[in-house]
């Protein structure tokens, strides 16, 4: 019988998983960049925005049920792309997709796992989705969408906010890098972290050898360097709508572009093709100072939400936070760390709970505002909601 998770929100998910990583780690997952201020401004933005309950409503029908792209999920959520789930716990990619496939919701795939995208494929189950980061050399790019393609991914995910590696200080002074070396910043880091050492890092030594990133094509996977991790994937600062158009000929299936602020880029994004967009802002780990995606939403919604779906990620961490999104005319949810929380407490049965607990509360604030299905959001049930993100903009940020 499994250990009950002692965890009820995703609070308590993140301070088991504190307790379990090294330090350096847990902060590679955890923070922003620079002064994070995008990162705190991510929490509090949901703040401002306040809920208005309709009363004497037969609920007793509630459904989270969505229909994205044609295909119908158990919940108006996606896993986001994260490439360190593979550090948090053994091959933590395949456990984190399959609490996605039991709780039926789409889980993306980063270029930066540590997993072979053909072995999630083969293992994991459920709807899988692939996360592209377009290198400096493209045809090394392609060949890796067309391994994602003959894998079965269903949806192609072109994340276009990381031209240059974020300035995340913390990694450099705490000397985590990938693949992972030992250094004298982080040798007794680890040596604390027992569990850790023993049920990640050393299986991995034993088995398939220091955790690197295994869909970098083999020509350069092996001559990867260490590097700060955050700074030691090759990025590509030449990128644009032209590079979009290409990828739209060649890829079959779903194609979504990651990482815009603006309503104009997500117009431009549907013009090239793009079949949906994620507003983001990386979590607060890019750009620090920039908007929260909350923010730009429903100018986002006006201007594209009629011509391509429009998912939203960056500081969910409540079920009343992806109701607000919903509300805003989001399409779906993405979220990243909170499943990370989950795989680094506990593995399948971590990400699991993280996923249950949005589940119960989304459950939870439907029946108290009255409403049985998604599609019954809207901003009705918001008040004042664009005015509240308006004064949010020149206000001075909360705490997360």
């Amino acid at each position: 019988m499994a250990k009950k998770i002692e965890a009820y929100n995703i609070f308590d998910l993140r301070e088991i998983a504190q307790k379990r990583l090294p330090k350096g780690l847990f902060e590679f997952v955890d923070r922003g960049t620079e002064d994070e201020v995008s990162l705190r401004n991510n929490r509090a933005v949901f703040e401002k925005i306040r809920l208005k309950p309709r009363t004497l409503v037969d609920v007793s029908k509630r459904s989270q049920e969505i229909t994205l792209f044609g295909n119908k999920y158990k919940m108006p959520m996606v896993i986001a792309p994260t490439g360190v789930a593979g550090l948090l716990w053994h091959e933590g990619e395949i456990a984190l997709a399959r609490a996605a496939a039991d709780a039926g919701i789409p889980f993306t795939l980063a270029t930066g796992s540590m997993t072979p995208m053909e072995k999630v494929a083969q293992q994991a189950g459920g709807e899988l989705w692939f996360q592209l980061y377009m290198w400096p050399d493209k045809s090394l790019s392609y060949q890796l969408v067309e391994r994602a393609r003959a894998a079965g991914f269903k949806a192609l995910v072109v994340t276009v906010d990381g031209a240059v590696s974020g300035n995340r200080e913390y990694n450099l002074r705490n000397g985590f890098t990938v693949p992972f070396s030992f250094n004298p910043r982080n040798v007794t880091d680890v040596l604390l972290h027992p569990g850790w050492m023993t049920g990640v890092l050393a299986r991995y030594v034993f088995t398939t050898g220091m955790p690197r990133y295994e869909n970098y094509p083999s020509e350069i996977k092996y001559k990867v360097t260490a590097h700060p991790m955050g700074r030691s994937q090759m990025k590509n600062d030449a990128l644009n709508w032209e590079d979009l158009r290409y990828l739209r000929k060649m890829w079959p299936h779903k194609l979504l572009v990651k990482g815009l602020l603006h309503a104009q880029d997500a117009v431009l994004a549907a013009d090239c093709g793009a079949d949906g967009v994620v507003i983001s802002n990386h979590g607060g780990r890019n750009l620090d100072g920039a908007i929260s995606p909350l923010e730009v939403l429903p100018q986002v919604v006006d201007a594209v939400g009629k011509r391509v779906a429009v998912l939203i990620d960056s500081g969910f961490r409540r079920g009343s936070d992806v109701v607000k999104a919903l509300a805003l005319g989001a399409h779906a949810v993405q979220t990243g760390r909170p499943g990370l929380y989950g795989i680094a407490a506990a593995g399948q049965p971590g990400a699991a709970r993280a996923l249950s607990i949005f589940r119960e509360e989304i459950d939870r604030v439907m029946a108290l505002l009255g409403c049985n299905t998604v599609a019954d959001f809207s901003r009705a049930y918001l008040h004042d909601a664009e005015s509240a993100l308006r004064t949010n903009q020149h206000a001075r940020p909360g705490t997360a």
